[in-house]
């Protein structure tokens, strides 16, 4: 096994040299727990405990190589080396030995070290046997509670790894549970949004919220909401399997800037108030970005019109125009809809007036598919509309003012368009100038 750790976290993957470490240092985390557990990374992210003097050596890789510096903790001596590819923390080492630092964190599993310099793993707390066995085991109840987020950690560190959390760590995380309130909810956001982002989280999102992890920051959860995760997580996999080009955009982040898949979009918004103006409160309280804010909300208000049984091309070209980026995520919340009424019919029999039939459902089912077959298909005029003229055109040809009405001119004749009664910029005009007259 060690061959293997020691090949893996050889320095000549780093992105600096060995010569640049001082004598001893340590690497620590999850770089040194992946690649016991043999789990590659394409991006590297590295931690390093030093003895003394660790900003001053990250100061001087960074100055060495020209690459980015950020000073995260001038008090407890930890900065921050950003290279293109891979980014490498700096710890000054706390307490007067390694062993004291493998002890004040987390769990088993995150406190085995590595010496680059001699090649050897120190493993004082047993974490390479919890790492075999599958365990994410604390190192102690007083660490979880000196940083309330490691209680959110393990349950987004056991989806990662596909662990199970040892009772007694289970135990501590549920009795530590109200701590979590303290903490800033941008950090607690990080943490979720892991296990938002796929469905091996989400029966990790639940225990979180058995054991009242969930409740300071999603105020409004029930079971119900976690029943519509799972929901969601199947109507994705039906949705993946029918257009794999959907289940790709539905892996796809809000914005380059943003981690939030389309898919943690339709999650978030299974989890919060379903009336948009009151979840829009939650998420900016959660200090989700617009983009995300506005993702969520959307998807939340079209939702009753992917619903529908029966659609005209003038109501179809309407609800592209308002879903626009949103709609993969306002697709599969549709889907989720109906597995959630399976799921909540499993555990009681639904009252008739609220049961869907099945010809309901297949006609519904058949709205969505019409829907998606234009969505995906570029060329389909309702759902990407190719414009005949400008706005500028049509202020040029009827001679009036720049107002709202060309907005509003534009988009008739856009439908007209889609509905094959225009086809021409002549025609557009004809159309348009009828409309003024009107």
């Amino acid at each position: 096994m060690h061959e293997s750790v020691s090949s893996s976290l050889a320095p000549e993957n780093w992105p600096f040299s060995l010569e640049f470490l001082p004598q001893p240092a340590y690497m620590v985390g999850g770089a040194v727990r992946d690649a016991i557990l043999g789990r590659t990374r394409e991006y590297l992210d590295l931690d390093f405990v030093i003895p003394c003097k660790a900003v001053k050596v990250a100061r001087a890789i960074a100055h060495h190589y020209k690459a980015g510096f950020v000073l995260l903790d001038a008090e407890r001596q930890i900065a921050r080396v950003v290279f293109p590819h891979a980014t490498a923390d700096f710890a000054q080492q706390e307490g007067n030995s390694l062993e004291v630092d493998l002890h004040r964190r987390d769990f088993t599993v995150n406190a085995i070290a590595y010496n680059p310099h001699t090649q050897e793993i120190i493993d004082p707390l047993q974490g390479c046997v919890d790492l075999q066995q599958g365990i994410l085991r604390m190192v102690s109840p007083a660490n979880l509670e000196d940083d309330p987020l490691r209680l959110m950690r393990g349950y987004r560190q056991a989806a990662q790894l596909g662990f199970t959390i040892e009772p007694a760590t289970q135990a501590a995380i549920r009795s530590l549970a109200s701590h979590i309130s303290t903490i800033a909810a941008e950090r607690f956001r990080v943490e979720i949004g892991y296990l938002l982002a796929n469905s091996l989280g989400t029966p990790w999102i639940t225990s979180a919220w058995e054991d009242g992890l969930l409740t300071p920051f999603f105020k409004n959860a029930t079971r119900e909401n976690l029943l519509k995760l799972a929901a969601v997580d199947n109507a994705a996999a039906l949705l993946t399997e029918n257009w794999q080009q959907l289940g790709a955009q539905l892996q796809e982040s809000v914005r380059d800037s943003i981690k939030t898949t389309w898919l943690g979009i339709a999650k978030l918004a299974s989890l919060v108030n379903p009336n948009p103006e009151l979840a829009e409160i939650e998420l900016q309280e959660l200090t989700y970005s617009r983009a995300e804010i506005r993702g969520v909300t959307t998807a939340l208000k079209l939702l009753p019109q992917f619903q529908v049984t029966d659609m005209s091309l003038r109501e179809q070209y309407f609800l592209f125009y308002d879903a626009d980026i949103v709609f993969p995520a306002t697709a599969v919340l549709a889907v989720a809809v109906d597995h959630f009424v399976e799921a909540i019919s499993a555990e009681k029999p639904l009252h008739p007036a609220v049961a869907t039939t099945e010809e309901t459902k297949a006609k519904r089912w058949q709205v969505l598919a019409s829907l998606i077959n234009r969505y995906l298909n570029p060329d389909d005029l309702v759902a990407h509309p190719a414009p005949l003229l400008s706005g500028k055109e049509l202020i040029v040809a009827l001679d009036i003012p720049a107002s709202p009405i060309i907005g509003q001119l534009l988009k008739e004749i856009a439908v007209a368009q889609a509905e094959g009664k225009v086809s021409t910029p002549t025609e557009a005009i004809a159309l348009a100038r009828q409309l003024l007259d009107a």
